[in-house]
């Protein structure tokens, strides 16, 4: 998170939720979560206090809205210790995969533990490379690139949409599919409503996706209303490049409605067919094929 630090707050009953306001596909997928477990070591410095977030929490706030697969996102708390995250993903057995964050000099076997638990992708933490040049990033971003398609693994995006707009032109290059996070982390009050567009374009590179996520983290202190131009926008451009997830726990607000996060859906992709292959059609592609 770009945030100070924060104290998180309860997680919310899951039946308190809103109810999904359309019919929710078969294999609908979450592709953006967290979990938090006692006992497994945080990093030195973590932004938030730890989260009210459990695996059971989850399982039931996802039953209720009727999410069927998952994707396991490790969390900045945890760095590149994903032991909770291969823990997580032996309990959740086939219907989930997970993205891992990782040290540069990992090791083969520690890769090929994470292929055969289910890690389909890097996610790449560009907020704690803000101090980066762009050549550094770049050489990063490649050589993160040329690991995943070796295990035939995909990219993923944690970044200031400053920097997603100044990185575009060389990730469009990229032989390996990048997913950006958080629908690009492209905040108006940051002024990068020129940047978004570059973003729409980039969808049409082949390689480049979306997540549909944390619309709270780019609208800020406006109403969640004051996104909906953008993920309009999004699915206009090319539906079947976009992700959706809930990036619960919603840190720091545990007790955010997820249900409400689900339906801005209803308006962002009013047709049946978008919201299908949002849910179900592109995650099935990217995480379980």
């Amino acid at each position: 998170m770009d945030l100070p630090f924060a104290t998180t707050t309860p997680m919310r009953a899951a039946a308190s939720n809103q109810r999904a306001r359309f019919a929710v596909p078969a294999l609908a997928c979450d592709t953006h979560f967290h979990v938090f477990e006692q006992g497994y070591p945080a990093v030195d410095d973590p932004q938030y206090t730890f989260p009210d977030g459990s695996l059971e929490q989850y399982l039931a706030m996802a039953e209720f809205l009727g999410i069927e697969r998952m994707v396991l996102v490790q969390p900045t708390y945890y760095g590149v210790d994903n032991s909770l995250l291969l823990d997580t993903l032996g309990r959740l057995g086939d219907r989930a995969r997970g993205v891992a964050r990782i040290a540069d000099d990992i090791s083969p076997g520690e890769l090929a533990t994470l292929d055969l638990a289910g890690v389909r992708a890097i996610r790449l933490d560009l907020f704690e490379r803000k101090g980066w040049s762009l050549e550094a990033l770049r050489e990063y971003v490649a050589s993160m690139a040329s690991l995943a398609r070796s295990l035939g693994w995909h990219i993923q995006f944690y970044s200031p949409g400053a920097l997603v707009r100044d990185l575009l032109p060389f990730l469009v290059t990229l032989d390996v599919p990048f997913v950006v996070d958080h629908m690009g982390y492209m905040r108006k009050s940051d002024g990068l409503e020129e940047a978004f567009q570059g973003l729409v374009t980039a969808l049409s590179s082949g390689n480049c996706y979306v997540k549909l996520t944390g619309p709270y983290r780019v609208a800020g202190d406006a109403p969640l209303a004051t996104v909906h131009d953008i993920g309009a926008a999004l699915v206009k451009a090319r539906a079947d490049r976009l992700l959706w997830g809930t990036d619960w726990p919603h840190l720091p607000d545990g007790g955010r409605d997820t249900g409400e996060l689900l339906n801005l859906l209803a308006d962002w992709a009013p047709d049946e067919a978008d919201r299908h292959q949002i849910l179900a059609t592109t995650p099935d592609e990217l995480f379980f094929r």
